[in-house]
């Protein structure tokens, strides 16, 4: 868990400690992310996949 905590503190002094403006990046970053996912998505084969299909969903439960 240690980890996390690193990256959490690190993304918060990124932002100046301002809880807000660092969970707005995450936001933005996770929407960035997805659309790059579709857009991969899109362009792929399920040939070169082998019928692999990215989901935007963690597994887990926690996205």
């Amino acid at each position: 868990m240690g980890d996390i905590d690193y990256e959490v503190e690190a993304a918060l002094a990124f932002h100046d400690d301002d809880p807000k403006a660092t969970v707005a990046t995450l936001l933005a970053d996770i929407k960035h992310l997805r659309l790059q996912l579709a857009l991969a998505e899109s362009a792929m084969s399920p040939g070169m996949t082998r019928g692999w299909r990215p989901r935007y969903e963690r597994e887990d439960g926690q996205g």
